[in-house]
């Protein structure tokens, strides 16, 4: 989109520029051989604009990625930073134009056309120069800010400030990120990314009754952090608009705000391991927290059915965690005891192996 903004821009100023200056460039060497009808200005206009249009083919790709950086400079930039150099651009902008009103009036070409450029562009520059140097003098000129930012300073210091969490749309949906934020183990500020809460928005509003159902329980999710839980939310506006998966966005805005990705989705846990993003699995938390367990010991469970394997029957803990009985199937629907026989860790979980505390006692 921002590379076809630069297009349409180059050829209206090649049009400009064509209906203005062609005519005369043709009028000026006398082109005695050429029809008459090219040194119409709407012909020059037309030309003016082709050519333009051509150049952007590799203008254009230059001048995206440098109001890419720049943008990407200014985010990073604290916004004290980008308010005082900005007053102070504008305040080198005001000075040039009052300059540069006397000297339109002079009638040597060079001072009344060239000199007022250069003037609005270095008045420009030392402006902004003086506002961000200058930033924390202009600071103190407002008491209320200046307590504000020593209280801040000597209560957070900048190297133990908690990392923004940007949250993706699977750990909105499952929920419980809000109770983790109401136990108080999230630190920092939550970042609720424009394009998350779209895509959000177009699962609540899906025709399938299972999707709507998540993206209207991921809304009221974010009701509840934002409304409820005493933790800081706040929705980034911006978009990316060259890039079209979401997985991407969020690590890119993680990049920019030096922020943490909290997802569940193992993809993207992932590609931000490989771009050298942090991120937070909800997974890997809920794992890390369940009880340990050991061969050898004794658990209470209920036989809810059989296994794949012969007589073998199936069990769970209160966390998910499934137990496979041996020799449980003749128990399916009875709450026995087991002894514990080996723990087996997989990528998508935890397994516990058990058997009945009766064949234990038989053996």
């Amino acid at each position: 989109m921002l590379k076809r903004i630069v297009q349409l821009f180059f050829i209206l100023a090649g049009t400009t520029l064509g209906f203005i200056f062609i005519p005369e460039f043709i009028s000026l060497f006398n082109f005695n051989s050429v029809p008459g009808w090219l040194g119409s200005p709407y012909i020059g206009a037309i030309l003016g604009a082709a050519l333009m249009y051509f150049a952007t083919f590799w203008l254009a790709d230059y001048i995206v990625n440098g109001m890419k950086l720049m943008e990407e400079t200014i985010v990073k930039a604290p916004v004290a930073d980008v308010l005082f150099g900005t007053l102070g651009l504008v305040a080198g902008l005001v000075v040039a134009f009052l300059i540069s009103i006397p000297l339109n009036s002079v009638s040597f070409p060079v001072i009344s056309s060239v000199l007022p450029i250069f003037v609005t562009f270095f008045l420009g520059y030392f402006g902004f120069q003086i506002g961000f140097k200058k930033r924390d003098e202009l600071m103190n000129l407002f008491p209320a800010s200046r307590a504000a930012m020593k209280k801040k300073e000597e209560t957070t210091p900048t190297s133990e400030r908690p990392k923004v969490k940007i949250l993706d749309t699977s750990v909105i949906i499952d929920g419980r990120i809000a109770d983790i934020c109401q136990t108080g183990f999230i630190e920092g500020t939550l970042v609720i990314p424009g394009f998350v809460l779209e895509e959000l928005q177009h699962i609540a509003d899906s025709s399938d009754v299972l999707k709507r159902n998540r993206g209207r329980r991921g809304l009221d999710i974010l009701k509840r952090i934002q409304k409820e839980l005493p933790i800081k939310v706040e929705i980034y506006e911006g978009d990316f608009e060259d890039i079209q998966e979401v997985d991407s966005k969020l690590v890119k805005l993680a990049k920019i705000q030096n922020g943490m990705v909290v997802t569940n989705d193992f993809n993207l846990n992932k590609v931000c391991d490989l771009q050298g993003v942090d991120v937070l699995n909800i997974n890997d938390l809920a794992n890390a927290v369940k009880p340990v367990v050991l061969p050898g010991e004794e658990m209470n469970v209920q036989v809810i059915k059989d296994g794949k394997e012969q007589n073998q029957g199936v069990a769970y803990l209160d966390d998910g965690t499934m137990i496979v009985v041996e020799g449980g199937r003749s128990h399916i629907g009875k709450t026995i005891d087991v002894v514990v026989t080996s723990v087996l860790q997989t990528s998508a979980g935890r397994m516990i192996f058990a058997k009945p505390k009766l064949m234990e006692k038989a053996l």
